[in-house]
């Protein structure tokens, strides 16, 4: 009977952890997300973080303008492509890598990393960008949105790459 008890309370404490992860993970701040697509042959793996708005002002406020960011929320986002790509006219070896944005009032610096997987920022909340690691950078024109997008997202489009949120669409040309 002990034995039986024993199998019983484990099993318990194993559901409840499982039950635990599960709703600590749909409960997250900026929940793991994911975009894909495919542009030209390339098959596009956009993994980001996406936080809401929450009533709060985002562009030139939670996200400051001309300050570099790590385009999203928790580890810094990734871009991964399985074949060479244009991006606004210019060459993308394919490969894995970080997306760092500087947004701006008019014009946004949207710029590819060969570091990937580190935290996007440290704990004084300064952004991990290794500017010498930076392997392309190109300007893009960021465009109001006729709705509010509560959480950020990334689309993968013929067109290219999107990042909506709040009130603005950031697209980005790739062929």
């Amino acid at each position: 009977m002990t034995m039986k008890k024993l199998k019983i309370g484990m099993l318990t404490v194993a559901l409840l952890v499982v039950s635990y992860g599960i709703w600590a993970r749909q409960n997250q701040p900026s929940p793991a997300a994911t975009a894909k697509g495919t542009i030209n042959g390339a098959n596009i793996t956009i993994e980001y973080s996406s936080p809401a708005v929450k009533g709060r002002k985002i562009w030139g406020g939670l996200v400051p303008y001309d300050a570099i960011w790590r385009a999203g929320a928790n580890k810094a986002t990734t871009i991964t492509t399985d074949k060479a790509i244009k991006v606004e006219g210019k060459d993308l070896k394919a490969g894995s890598y970080s997306i760092y944005m500087i947004p701006g009032t008019k014009t946004w610096r949207v710029i590819f990393n060969s570091e990937t997987g580190q935290w996007g920022t440290t704990h004084d909340g300064v952004t991990t960008h290794e500017p010498t690691k930076d392997v392309l950078s190109v300007n893009v024109t960021p465009v109001k949105s006729s709705s509010t997008e509560e959480r950020l997202k990334y689309l993968v489009t013929p067109k290219g790459i999107e990042l909506v949120w709040e009130n603005l669409s950031v697209p980005v040309a790739i062929k």
